[in-house]
């Protein structure tokens, strides 16, 4: 399960953040910081929120390969999450060249179009399937 906090939030209370995020955590739940890079979106939210995932927004992923800033700006980021030891995600992958720019510059996941539009929870199973991916779900308290 990942938890992103909601968007339009300008500000993380920095005092409450770490006991907000520990119900969470006990679930076994990811807070990942949702389109990094636009919007309110800060690099002191990534100090003060106990974030184990960063989401790339889309915008700086339609610009691989096309624009200095754009490959700037996600090795930037992917450097960062490295650094801070949390999980880089790009959003918004539409072709195989932009997924391939992503793992060259060290990105660890990324959605998007060219996985899967966005489907049903039913629709999973066969999607998994379809992508060659295998889960292994744990197994159910007794």
């Amino acid at each position: 399960m990942q938890i992103s906090p909601p968007k339009g939030r300008n500000e993380i209370d920095r005092d409450r953040a770490p006991a907000s995020a520990a119900p969470s955590e006990r679930l076994g739940a990811r807070i990942a910081m949702d389109d990094f890079g636009a919007g309110y979106s800060s690099l002191s939210s990534l100090q003060s929120f106990p974030f184990d995932k960063v989401k790339i927004d889309r915008s700086f992923t339609r610009g691989l390969e096309q624009s200095r800033k754009s490959d700037a700006i996600v090795t930037a980021v992917t450097d960062l999450c490295k650094g801070l030891e949390m999980c880089a995600t790009a959003e918004g992958v539409e072709t195989e060249s932009q997924f391939e720019a992503l793992r060259r510059r060290g990105c660890q996941e990324a959605q998007g179009y060219l996985f899967s539009r966005p489907c049903e929870a039913g629709e999973i199973p066969a999607l998994i399937a379809h992508l060659g991916i295998y889960v292994a779900l744990p197994e159910a308290a007794e």
